[in-house]
């Protein structure tokens, strides 16, 4: 790879507009970290173009002279996706930030992709409507991230991920062209699927610049049930009993009491209450438009829930407790990061197998000496592990913690898992996708990423290396 000469970036420059061209080392400082672990990269140059056809030119200026392209949501990914490792350049989206059409006739919306996600769930519940996928980061990160991540979130264990309300997507190609990858229908068997290959591609196929989402209408009601355990293995079992029943929550969250206590004093709440011997919280959400059914989905939870040694119950009484009480969910990843537990891994396994991996996951705490907490989806089986090592923060290229690991992904993939459910692979857990795919996967891959990207600018050396 190439670095940019002063002619090109005249070029670069002349494309975007002085306002929005930068080579300062604050934005250098700013645009090349994320939140991933501590890891910076500067790039060489910083841009916030505006329309696709400033990106398309932008990206064939790139691949004529092989220069590293970084595009970039928010940053508030968590496996190095938006670091500019390479250095380069560094396409932010953030000036992409309008809602263009909610559809209420056909039930879609069509947004750019800086749109921040709360901000499009809010203006599409104003209709009536509802986009469920809802990271714990929506507050602050953009819809197109999540399409790079394929995010989840809560409401992924009812309503399902980004991919599943994805209908059509425009795409710049790394060689500088601009696409349309499907149609705005609910069914398409229209040759390959190319909207659901760019989704969760982690920005190494295309840059996005418009999405077509369809959308549901808003659910009424919801009830929400705090469930506390003193056994943690009995939490995790009685996830998977709760679906074996015949019940499926709106969502169905894990904490366990070292992330409760983090989380609780960083938003100085009591919403969650700690008892003696408290082991964790299960935080269960239904939904729908009929009171009185789900009401008795909760009394059948409850029955369920007996079975496995569960403490009092706690019910929130109006919207300014469910609301405290996911505040304080939502801040479970920041408040680990704060106490020192730097290193995340974002693990999925079939639920009826969560107590062995976290019982496993523990052990090998036990064993290597550092702390762990384990918060996550428990719905869907993916549990976001927080590793606090008292010598290593960081695991990117570091021996001693990439060792432990590949034991945890090893356990992992013995239990049916996979190691990553919606952070991605990135740059960080690249280390590790030769435990969950043979040669011949990763081959297919890597020919994918060489037909859209045949000189391997566009945030080259995330998910695998090319060969």
């Amino acid at each position: 790879m190439n670095n940019i000469t002063a002619s090109l970036l005249e070029e670069i420059k002349a494309i975007v507009g002085a306002d929005y061209f930068f080579t300062d080392e604050e934005n250098f400082t700013k645009y090349g970290s994320d939140e991933t672990e501590k890891l910076h990269y500067a790039p060489q140059v910083v841009v916030k173009p505006r329309r696709a056809e400033e990106i398309a030119q932008l990206l064939k200026i790139c691949n004529q002279h092989l220069i590293p392209v970084t595009p970039r949501g928010a940053g508030t990914g968590l496996t190095g996706g938006a670091l500019p490792h390479l250095g380069g350049l560094v396409i932010s989206m953030e000036r992409f930030n309008s809602i263009l059409e909610i559809d209420e006739r056909n039930l879609q919306v069509t947004t750019e992709p800086g749109v921040i996600t709360e901000v499009l769930q809010g203006a599409v519940k104003d209709k009536g409507l509802f986009y469920p996928p809802d990271p714990a980061s929506k507050g602050s990160c953009f819809i197109g991230g999540n399409i790079s991540e394929n995010s989840g979130g809560p409401k992924a264990v009812k309503y399902g991920v980004v991919k599943d309300y994805v209908l059509n997507l425009e795409v710049v190609l790394p060689t500088g062209e601009i696409i349309w990858t499907g149609s705005n229908v609910l069914k398409n068997a229209t040759g390959y699927n190319i909207t659901q290959l760019i989704v969760g591609s982690e920005g190494t196929l295309g840059i996005v610049t418009k999405i077509v989402l369809r959308l549901i209408p808003h659910p009424k009601f919801d009830l929400l049930m705090l469930a506390p355990f003193n056994s943690l293995e009995k939490a995790s079992e009685a996830v998977s009993a709760i679906f074996r029943a015949g019940i499926t929550p709106s969502a169905m969250e894990l904490m366990e009491i070292d992330s409760i206590i983090l989380a609780s004093k960083m938003c100085e709440s009591s919403a969650i209450p700690i008892t003696d011997n408290l082991a964790a919280h299960l935080i269960i959400e239904v939904d729908g438009n009929n009171l009185e059914v789900l009401m008795k989905e909760m009394e059948s939870i409850a029955d369920v829930l007996a079975n496995y040694e569960v403490g009092e119950l706690y019910f929130a009484e109006d919207a300014q407790q469910k609301n405290e009480l996911w505040k304080v969910r939502r801040k479970a990843n920041e408040a680990a990061v704060a106490a020192g537990y730097t290193i995340e891994e974002d693990t999925v396994v079939p639920r009826a197998e969560l107590p062995h991996l976290i019982n496993g996951v523990k052990a090998m705490a036990d064993k290597n000496g550092f702390k762990v907490v384990i918060v996550g989806h428990a719905g869907d089986g993916n549990l976001h592990i927080r590793i606090n090592h008292p010598i290593y923060k960081t695991s990117h290229e570091n021996k001693e913690i990439q060792t432990i690991l590949f034991e945890i992904f090893q356990l992992v993939k013995k239990l049916g898992g996979t190691i990553s459910g919606e952070h991605g692979i990135g740059l960080i857990q690249k280390p590790y996708m030769s435990i969950m795919f043979d040669e011949v996967t990763l081959e297919l891959m890597r020919g994918i990423k060489k037909t859209f990207d045949p000189n391997n600018i566009l945030n080259a050396g995330k998910i695998f290396d090319l060969k």
